[in-house]
């Protein structure tokens, strides 16, 4: 039997993706699980979730190192020590080097509140709203140098509402959030992505890698 992927689980805060992939590891057929949680944030509230899990947990406090650089080398050596196989951000509030990007190239993946490679970076629902934008929604994708870039493994589209706020928004396309995540983990697992010129193609041809998940009405 192949053993389960290793996820390594980065965040800063409340975790409520990381809470996703938990309610996925634990069943019965899916192909990961979670070997570790780090945060850069002492007590915050992802690092209860992952405890009630029984999931190992470290805290890698970015203000106690000189640089970024010294900051990330520390969270590798502590993924690396956990054989973690593949790296998750999940609301992990720190931009990441081109050196740690780079050495753990197609092992790390994000999830961003639009529909890359629109609105990169933050206050993303407020910019959707104020373009008039007719879809926000989220996206799954492979880390790469440059922020919120990098092959999308997976996206949903998410309709704007009249009045729509950025927070009404958010909670919908929060929603979404959680189903896609862990299916992107997924066909990582099961080994059903390629990356082929810097696009994902999925080998699941009913399921497109552009899937257009059931937004909450």
């Amino acid at each position: 039997m192949t053993r389960p992927l290793r996820l390594g689980v980065l965040i800063s805060g409340r975790g409520s993706n990381l809470q996703a992939l938990i309610d996925a590891c634990a069943l019965a057929d899916f192909p990961a699980e979670i070997a570790l949680v780090v945060s850069n944030v002492a007590d915050v509230h992802g690092l209860t979730r992952a405890k009630a899990a029984g999931i190992p947990c470290a805290v890698v406090d970015h203000k106690d190192f000189c640089d970024r650089a010294a900051f990330e080398k520390e969270i590798t050596a502590v993924l690396e020590t956990a054989k973690i196989d593949l790296v998750c951000l999940a609301g992990f509030m720190r931009i990441l080097t081109d050196a740690f990007v780079n050495h753990w190239q197609d092992r790390l993946i994000n999830i961003h509140p639009s529909l890359l490679p629109a609105y990169k970076g933050l206050n993303t629902h407020a910019r959707a709203l104020e373009d008039g934008a007719k879809f926000s929604g989220c996206t799954v994708h492979f880390v790469r140098p440059d922020m919120d870039t990098g092959p999308i493994i997976i996206q949903a589209a998410v309709p704007t509402r009249n009045n729509d706020t950025p927070e009404t928004l958010a909670m919908r396309v929060l929603a979404c959030e959680h189903a896609i995540y862990p299916q992107a983990v997924r066909w990582i697992a099961e080994g059903k992505l390629r990356i082929i010129n810097n696009r994902v193609h999925v080998d699941e041809p009913s399921t497109p890698h552009e899937a257009l998940i059931n937004p909450p009405a």
